[in-house]
């Protein structure tokens, strides 16, 4: 079974997208099917057509760069033209059984253009309409909004299939007035072999980052506003009243660093608050063994309510304790008590009477590292998640 997956972008690049992809087409491989990559002119200019990256031979949509004098809606349109003609060659040449439209939904109409009879899955990892408000390029309800949720809508009713990743998508897509059967769940996940448990702290790393003798409160990835770091950091002095021992490891950059790093000067913590910078991907693993307590504290908005992230999952994987806000997301992947701890998303003293008390309990962080590392090998790892698809697929291909 030969699938050609449209993405938004690919590697080289690195992002929760990208390993999403990546895991994906590699349990597909390890099923025994044809996974192939093309990647539309989002990616990035080039003149290329084919990239190979290790073992995977990627399909590149040529791009000379943006249309700048076009403007927002027909620059889209121009690029969903050539994606457009660059598939229905693709599709020719390598005769897909099925297309597979990953989100952006620029990705689904020409994809549907192109299939021919093929069936077209899409899947939806977050409505576009949102991520242009997460990254203030709208607001919800403008205009923009309302058609960029219209062409949402469209391509759910038009696609043969719909997949995506979370119970609150799933519900979302069913208030569109799709059919519950059309829609299934392909939830994130973990390679457990990517991910083995971290044994023991790097004792050298933690001293030169002057956290020696300190609870380390981490986060590793980018700073997105919605991640809620800035609340974090201003809920900071009233832990470190209570827990003068704690201290905030933060691992990463994005555009929310600058308002985060005003706000722990205006606090005095920056003997307390460690900024990192971004590190070297083989590095990572160092940084998340001296962090005590992973902490996950997103707002409470709807593109949170309905997405589940990928990072929680990693560090329960790698067996540490993770603190997270109770949004939807985060619900759908943490048990609280069992797995993890869950505090009221947005409220400060919520998250320091949690936190507070999760620091003073350290007797029963072994049994939160077992139970969240027995959830990824047995509920959240990329085999059975995949294994999801088989039906999908067979369904669509049965019925042509």
């Amino acid at each position: 079974m030969r699938i050609l997956h449209v993405l938004d972008h690919s590697l080289p690049k690195q992002s929760g997208y990208v390993f999403r992809t990546m895991s994906i087409v590699a349990e597909q491989r390890a099923r025994g099917w044809e996974p192939v990559l093309v990647t539309t002119p989002r990616h990035g200019a080039g003149d290329e057509t084919q990239e190979e990256i290790g073992d995977w031979q990627i399909y590149r949509t040529p791009n000379h760069g943006p249309k700048s004098w076009a403007p927002a809606g027909l620059r889209e349109w121009l690029e969903t033209r050539i994606t457009t003609t660059h598939l229905r060659d693709l599709v020719r040449e390598i005769n897909p059984d099925i297309l597979h439209a990953h989100s952006p939904v620029l990705n689904f109409f020409p994809a549907k253009a192109a299939a021919g009879n093929r069936p077209v899955v899409y899947e939806i990892r977050a409505f576009w309409e949102d991520a242009a408000v997460d990254h203030g390029t709208t607001k919800e309800g403008s205009l923009r909004y309302r058609l960029s949720r219209a062409l949402e809508t469209r391509a759910i009713k038009r696609a043969d299939h719909v997949t995506t990743i979370c119970d609150g998508l799933r519900q979302d897509i069913i208030g569109r007035g799709v059919a519950a059967d059309k829609v299934t769940i392909i939830p994130n996940a973990v390679n457990v072999d990517n991910f083995p448990p971290i044994e023991a702290c790097d004792e050298p790393l933690k001293a030169s980052l002057g956290l020696a003798d300190k609870t380390v409160l981490g986060f590793i990835g980018s700073f997105y506003g919605y991640e809620g770091l800035a609340f974090l950091i201003k809920a900071f002095p009233a832990l470190k009243a209570r827990r003068p021992d704690a201290a905030l490891l933060l691992v990463g950059g994005g555009p929310a660093e600058d308002r985060m790093r005003a706000a722990v000067k205006e606090l005095g913590l920056e003997k307390d608050v460690i900024f990192t910078g971004r590190v070297p991907h083989e590095d990572v693993r160092r940084y998340y063994s001296v962090a005590d307590i992973m902490v996950y504290p997103r707002h409470s908005m709807r593109l949170t309510e309905t997405v589940t992230p990928l990072k929680p999952l990693e560090a329960m994987a790698l067996k540490k304790l993770v603190l997270a806000s109770d949004i939807g997301g985060h619900r759908e992947l943490i048990e609280d008590g069992k797995t993890g701890r869950l505090f009221k998303a947005d409220d400060q003293d919520d998250l320091v009477n949690v936190c507070s008390q999760l620091m003073g309990e350290r007797e029963s962080w072994l049994a939160y590292h077992e139970a969240g590392r027995h959830y990824v090998e047995n509920v959240r790892n990329w085999h059975a998640s995949v294994a999801h698809y088989e039906g999908i697929y067979n369904q669509l291909l049965a019925r042509d």
